[in-house]
């Protein structure tokens, strides 16, 4: 069963981190729309990003990685340092998995690319205030190879990408990819690609909002709190 977490103190106070000025206040003029959300400061790079998480203490940082100098991967320890109770999110062109692991193990709560719809940020930003770890459903796929390639190289076997496994265990309890619809299966192994929520409506021609719901039946069934473990779980099952 999933736990129902507080919702954080409003507003979220919001440090970004970006070395593109015209990105930053378009950014900032964005959030602004939303009444839960306060951008209180700007940075360019990482030494000024450092700065201003010191003094300002915010909620959340949206840190890019491309930052002249010292890049937005590099600078975590230095951030996270000035401002411990900051949740630090990735906003960033990038789709490298390197990064996108490297950004992880940093202690980034979060990787977003700058392609992810206004409403979907103001989305992730309120679920990495409540504890959740957000990652662009364009990500998840490498996100899970990356597993995978922990998982094989801790167990000693060859990394592959198909690896499959029964959905009922056979000397063991049911798998709780037992408790999902047929539907729902097919959704999953979406997510588990890491195929988005258009993506995956386009494939099973069905409209985005219905994927958008099964998605959240899937996530309750299994009690998670994000697309990205109902991924690798689907993974560990072959279901990718």
């Amino acid at each position: 069963m999933s736990m129902t977490l507080p919702e954080p103190t409003l507003p979220i106070r919001i440090l970004v981190v970006d070395d593109h000025t015209l990105f930053r206040r378009g950014l900032t003029a964005l959030l602004s729309r939303d009444p839960q959300l306060q951008v209180v400061g700007d940075a360019a790079d990482a030494g000024q990003a450092q700065r201003r998480a010191q003094e300002l203490q915010p909620d959340v940082v949206l840190l890019d990685n491309h930052l002249p100098g010292v890049n937005g991967v590099d600078a975590l320890p230095a951030l996270r340092e000035a401002a411990p109770r900051a949740r630090v999110l990735m906003l960033t062109v990038s789709e490298d998995g390197d990064d996108l692991a490297a950004a992880l193990r940093g202690g980034a709560c979060g990787y977003l690319l700058k392609t992810i719809e206004g409403d979907e940020l103001a989305s992730s930003i309120r679920r990495a205030m409540r504890g959740d770890s957000v990652v662009s459903p364009e990500m998840t796929g490498k996100l899970v190879a990356a597993f995978r390639g922990a998982d094989a190289r801790s167990a000693g076997e060859p990394v592959s990408a198909d690896r499959p496994a029964p959905l009922l265990l056979a000397d063991g309890p049911v798998s709780p990819l037992a408790l999902l619809s047929p539907r729902e299966l097919d959704i999953l192994r979406g997510i588990a690609r890491g195929d988005s929520n258009k993506e995956i409506a386009r494939e099973l021609a069905i409209a985005e909002t219905t994927v958008k719901i099964h998605v959240q039946h899937i996530l309750r069934k299994l009690g998670m709190s994000s697309r990205v473990q109902a991924a690798v779980l689907a993974s560990g099952h072959g279901l990718s």
